[in-house]
């Protein structure tokens, strides 16, 4: 397993993981022109690009075999902020693996990397939103101390999901 930034030459296999692993997760719960509308916004290659040339998000990757497999983003100035009492917060805004890689320590090593990035930037907290009905993804983050400070919702297309924000104090 290769952990590594993105570049602006990973904008359209990260757009793609991120389509595909949004949808093996969450597609389900959303209407198709929904979920069409979300990942056209989100998941697109020009929006990663964006993303990846800007300021405000760092891509970490996992590539495996010379795929894409996982990867996380952090953001900053998290759009959370107002809702903490930290003083500069940084948000962990995705943490997504390809369903056959979940359980094998790929997650772990992003979050590892996630946490070392914020106490080295000397943000004192991460903030994360996660889906109200994700028990597993709430039970990985509460093992790193996160906890629940607010109820929020999460705009897939014209669709919201009630989520959690959750916080972890550095």
């Amino acid at each position: 397993m290769i952990y590594r930034a993105a570049t602006l030459d990973d904008a359209e296999a990260l757009a793609a993981l991120g389509a595909e692993t949004f949808t093996a997760a969450f597609g389900h719960l959303y209407a198709p022109k929904d979920l069409a509308a979300f990942l056209a916004e989100v998941h697109s290659p020009e929006a990663v690009a964006a993303e990846i040339a800007g300021e405000e998000c760092t891509h970490r990757l996992a590539e495996d075999a010379g795929r894409l497999v996982a990867f996380c983003k952090l953001r900053h100035p998290s759009k959370f902020a107002s809702l903490s009492r930290a003083r500069d917060p940084i948000e962990l805004a995705q943490l997504y693996a390809l369903p056959h890689c979940t359980g094998k320590g790929i997650g772990a090593a992003l979050m590892d990397w996630a946490l070392a990035s914020a106490r080295t930037g000397g943000h004192d907290a991460v903030l994360l939103s996660v889906y109200a009905e994700n028990f597993g993804a709430q039970r990985f983050y509460q093992r790193y101390g996160f906890d629940k400070i607010a109820d929020i919702t999460f705009k897939v297309g014209d669709h919201h999901d009630p989520e959690y924000l959750y916080e972890l104090s550095l």
